[in-house]
């Protein structure tokens, strides 16, 4: 076999050495000759129709154009997986946070004064904040006739029969938070037309493919149209795989024919991107008196707030996770993904494998005690092993190296303690 040029070299970064000398460029360093700047109107109400009055706004000097939902030019949504989103909100509300209005001007202290002088007529509508609350027939809807958006299934065995044969059986709830991704450099960009009369978005991004679709989608303009370019990425870890404010430039440049550039603030980044789902595990788990797990039921709700994004990916991956790396032969996992009126959530690093092993780790640690068992030892007695079938019928045929990585780091942690 040739020696690898890669693999295990050290390769120098090809952006390193503009990073470590500050001269990386980022969307929030890129000025250019004559550009606009724009701000975003966000919704103060979790639920409500409204009604949007920019008249004032217009008047106030040094403002070009606020662009509203009537003022979008192709087809007013976004959405990875759903189009639920509204490139700028029509008709109502779903969160806190909602665009509104996308403020055009001269300079961001004329944006910011002409978007204070824009009206918002609210009418609240019930809201909803529990996913389980969220799940029944009467709870407010969020998006069209029911708040679920998916439920993933897992069948295996017989999980009666397999409880009956359990001599200690373990249920508890358990709870994780909606967590941020806060990245170092709040979303930023700038949009202008090329000499070739196309439209440019610069904006930090994750998946630049994407944008450049939803975005000639917003604009009614052909896709070949639209070029997306990606400047260095202060931190993304999932929370820039939606659109944020790539559209409202795009449209901005687009209608004024200048470049637009805008640049969010810490609070405002919070409202604008996903955030990590925040998930309800009921486990109930039970093992033989020798220690050997027999059957696990898990029910799974994971709160994806006013908006879809990546929600089926990530309750189909919490769902596959569910009992954890260990062979049990009779499984039950339901696992949902629901709207609520909450912040949206989407990607964020492991993509719901992250969550549930805080329910199914707990249920082992548990287990073992209630027999008497050593944790380390009742993991290795259950764990996957090369030959092993996951809950959802996968073989693991090679690369198990699990039952290694137990052993090290139960003699690392605990040695001399016992």
């Amino acid at each position: 076999m040739e020696p690898l040029n890669i693999v295990g070299n050290r390769v120098i970064r090809v952006d390193g050495r503009a990073k470590v000398k500050g001269e990386a460029l980022y969307p929030q360093d890129i000025y250019l000759e004559g550009m606009l700047y724009g701000k975003t109107l966000r919704s103060e109400k979790p639920h409500a129709y409204i009604q949007v009055e920019i008249e004032e706004g217009e008047k106030t000097p040094g403002v070009v154009k606020i662009l509203t939902a009537k003022d979008v030019t192709g087809q007013n949504h976004h959405g990875v997986l759903f189009k639920d989103h509204e490139v700028l909100c029509s008709e109502r509300v779903r969160r806190i946070g909602d665009p509104i209005a996308f403020v055009i001007a001269t300079s961001e202290k004329a944006a910011c004064e002409g978007l204070a002088k824009i009206k918002v007529r609210y009418t609240e509508l019930p809201a909803v904040f529990d996913p389980v609350e969220a799940i029944a027939k009467d709870a407010p809807k969020i998006h069209g006739e029911s708040n679920i958006i998916y439920h993933y299934r897992c069948r295996k065995g017989n999980v009666e029969e397999g409880f009956k044969n359990c001599h200690v059986i373990v249920e508890r709830e358990y709870k994780t938070s909606m967590v941020d991704h806060a990245f170092l450099q709040p979303e930023a960009g700038v949009a202008y037309w090329d000499q070739e009369g196309n439209i440019v978005v610069c904006a930090a991004t994750q998946y630049p493919h994407f944008d450049q679709l939803e975005v000639a989608e917003a604009l009614g303009l052909p896709k070949e149209k639209v070029k997306i370019i990606n400047p260095a990425v202060g931190g993304a870890f999932g929370g820039r795989e939606d659109i944020t404010l790539q559209i409202h430039l795009a449209l901005g440049a687009y209608l004024t024919g200048k470049a637009v550039k805008a640049v969010y603030s810490r609070e405002e980044s919070f409202y604008a991107h996903a955030k990590r789902h925040p998930i309800i595990m009921r486990y109930k788990t039970g093992a033989s008196k020798e220690g050997k797990l027999l059957a696990m039921e898990a029910t799974l709700i994971g709160d994806t707030g006013a908006y879809a994004s990546w929600a089926v990916n990530v309750m189909r991956k919490a769902g596959v996770h569910a009992t954890g790396p260990y062979e049990i032969p009779n499984v039950k996992i339901d696992s949902y993904a629901v709207y609520t009126n909450n912040p949206f959530c989407g990607a964020m690093r492991g993509f719901g494998a992250t969550q549930v092993p805080i329910a199914s780790e707990q249920q082992m640690d548990i287990l073992a005690q209630a027999l008497g068992m050593d944790p380390v030892r009742f993991r290795l007695f259950n764990c996957f092993r090369v030959g092993s079938e996951t809950a959802n019928g996968q073989i693991l045929h090679e690369s198990v190296p699990l039952e290694r990585c137990i052993e090290a780091v139960g003699q690392r942690l605990f040695h001399g303690l016992r």
